[in-house]
């Protein structure tokens, strides 16, 4: 006969991991399947703290605040740009900073929407298998004709 261990208990492997498998499901995108390999977790244990701690709700609330982030930064940065234009209308010089915060920003704002558009795409794939995907798939191993029927 063994006797189980203080971790085999459910309550003990949620504190030893729940934190850190919220925080890959919410923050890093994975799937349960991807973060029960990694903490040795299974997913049925997985779904049932997913539910739990409604890490749905969380996954999209950090979501939509990533992807508007780059909205903020493109008001701000319309925002100091009117403020340049006025100090041109009325013949004051706009100052270095001014200038130099507006280019640093219009340099930067592409990359966060990028960023944020890879998160979006990250969290769409995640969902599962599109009928586009499956399409393809069925195409690739024969399963359809060249024109797409199955």
């Amino acid at each position: 006969m063994s006797w189980p261990t203080p971790w085999d208990t459910p309550m003990a492997k949620e504190a030893l991991h729940g934190l850190e498998a919220e925080r890959l499901y919410v923050i890093e995108q994975c799937t349960l399947a991807e973060i029960a390999g990694r903490l040795d977790v299974s997913a049925r244990t997985l779904q049932t703290w997913k539910s739990r701690g409604d890490w749905d709700t969380k996954r999209r609330a950090y979501l939509a605040s990533r992807r508007s982030f780059h909205e903020e930064l493109y008001e701000f940065g319309r925002d100091l740009l009117a403020n340049i234009r006025e100090d041109l209308k009325e013949g004051r010089e706009p100052g270095t900073g001014k200038l130099y915060t507006l280019g640093r920003l219009l340099g930067n704002l592409l990359k966060v929407k990028d960023y944020e558009d890879v998160a979006a795409k990250k969290e769409d794939v995640a969902k599962g298998l599109t009928p586009d995907i499956i399409r393809l798939i069925e195409k690739e191993i024969g399963l359809t004709g060249d024109d797409g029927q199955a």
